[in-house]
């Protein structure tokens, strides 16, 4: 199984989009541990949401769907679904 999802910064008060085909709490380590990139600034992130899927293609495929988004209310309604 592979997973869209979304993180969320209160720091930064940004949200985050990513796919991965890994555990979800490694991802999210990984994601809070220093490094360079743009989750790399801050270690406070939190999975707010995610979606499992068959494959990575359509993880990233629904990844790409949200980013095209640019729109935070439609995002945080998804979040609270």
């Amino acid at each position: 199984m592979c997973n869209f999802y979304i993180l969320f910064s209160p720091y930064l008060d940004k949200y985050y989009y990513g796919h991965t085909c890994d555990e979800l709490s490694e991802r999210l380590r990984k994601h809070n541990s220093k490094h360079k990139g743009f989750t790399g600034k801050t270690d406070d992130w939190k999975l707010v949401y995610f979606e499992e899927y068959s494959s990575k293609t359509e993880a990233q495929n629904r990844e790409l769907q949200v980013k095209n988004w640019k729109n935070r209310k439609r995002v945080e309604d998804l979040i609270k679904k």
